[in-house]
This record gives C-alpha cells, structure tokens and sequence, in this order.
C-alpha cells in the first residue's frame, strides 16, 4: 500500500497506521479515505497529498 504525502507540512499518511485520531483503522488505502478527510497535523484537505516515491 502507497503512502501518500501532504504537499502543506510533510505529514505522511501511512495505511499500516491509520489515521486513529479521525477514527481510520489500520489498513485503510489513501483512496479509500472519506472525501473530507483532513490532515491531522496542518488540516488540509485530502487532495493536497500526492503519493510518496
């Protein structure tokens, strides 16, 4: 699974991990996050993140 990265602050949103403070389970693709999903660190929105090299 790709981790994606947020073009604002450099937070990574990693999928093994989740997102446990918004309620993401581990194992949760990028793509399959809801649509107003939001950085946990600056607050950007999902489309600012692009997928890490």
């Amino acid at each position: 699974m790709d981790k994606y990265v947020c073009n604002v602050c450099g937070y990574v949103y990693g999928p093994e991990e989740g997102d446990q403070g918004a309620g993401v389970e581990p194992g949760t693709r990028f793509e399959d996050l809801p649509n107003d999903w939001e950085c946990p660190v600056c607050g950007a929105s999902k489309d600012e993140f692009e997928r890490e090299e």
